[in-house]
């Protein structure tokens, strides 16, 4: 099992075009998410980039002071960033971690509240563009979340070989394996 995880192509630090790539996909979601709930109530949008916030404060807090790449430069750049935040945690507790499809409720939220938000305008007042871009969001927060992390992300990361607790959730053959 060790040789195979030594074949693996593993980056120490990403490359930029990932990170921007990767960074570029959230920012589009929560920014047409945000002009989604805008359209209902700024209200709606101000709590929404909040809770955003909160979500990318949270997997900082809780998952990137534990990560391999804490100071070293991750898919998402996040590594770095967490350094300037938050005090290093210990890489153990990673790999320990225990999350289920629960745990991920607040990330597929960012992605349900616009929708729902739109649903509502929808139903006031049926507009293309709103159609068209909860359509947009639905289609990046799954197939585009998808793709970015199964041909980038993931697939190069070195957490994820050493052990990463959504990799067991999320690849039904490491979890045949065991």
């Amino acid at each position: 099992m060790k040789s195979q995880k030594q074949k693996i192509k593993t980056y120490e630090n990403f490359p930029l075009w990932i990170v921007i790539m990767s960074n570029f996909l959230v920012l589009l979601i929560y920014i047409i998410g945000a002009y989604i709930l805008y359209k209902l109530w700024i209200g709606f949008m101000v709590l929404y980039i909040l809770y955003c916030i909160k979500i990318e404060k949270r997997v900082l807090r809780k998952s990137c002071v534990n990560c391999y790449y804490y100071r070293k430069v991750c898919c998402f750049g996040k590594g770095k960033l967490c350094a300037l935040l938050f005090k290093k945690g210990n890489p153990s507790e990673f790999c320990k971690r225990k999350i289920s499809w629960h745990h991920l409720l607040p990330d597929f939220l960012v992605s349900v509240f616009p929708i729902i938000g739109g649903i509502i305008l929808l139903t006031e007042r049926f507009e293309w563009s709103i159609l068209i871009l909860m359509i947009i969001i639905a289609l990046l927060s799954s197939v585009g979340n998808a793709f970015i992390r199964g041909n980038f992300a993931c697939k190069y990361c070195k957490q994820r070989v050493l052990g990463c607790p959504a990799e067991k959730l999320f690849n039904k053959k490491a979890k045949k394996k065991k």
